[in-house]
């Protein structure tokens, strides 16, 4: 009887583990056409922020709230004045 259960719970985590997994939505575009400089400053916001936490969607925050966080950031990320320019040009054209 151990055994049938065990079996049957083998079987059950083998199913579950083999399901189609959700795949989360596709962001939606960016509200302006990046240009060279844009997109280089999404690739210093994705390749720097994500080291260390999630990459926050750029809309859910105002202008004002993103001022203080990417101030404390670049402390924390050790981006130069260009670097940081470059990703709060990015954030700023998305909102």
């Amino acid at each position: 009887m151990k055994t049938r259960i065990i079996a049957v719970a083998i079987l059950g985590i083998f199913i579950y583990s083999c399901s189609p997994k959700v795949v989360a939505p596709v962001t939606e575009a960016p509200k302006v056409e990046l240009t060279p400089e844009l997109a280089a400053g999404r690739t210093l916001y994705e390749n720097n922020c994500a080291k260390c936490h999630k990459l926050f969607e750029v809309t859910k925050h105002t202008k004002e709230d993103w001022k203080p966080v990417l101030v404390r950031m670049q402390k924390k990320a050790k981006l130069d004045d260009a670097q940081m320019a470059e990703i709060s040009n990015y954030i700023f054209s998305q909102l």
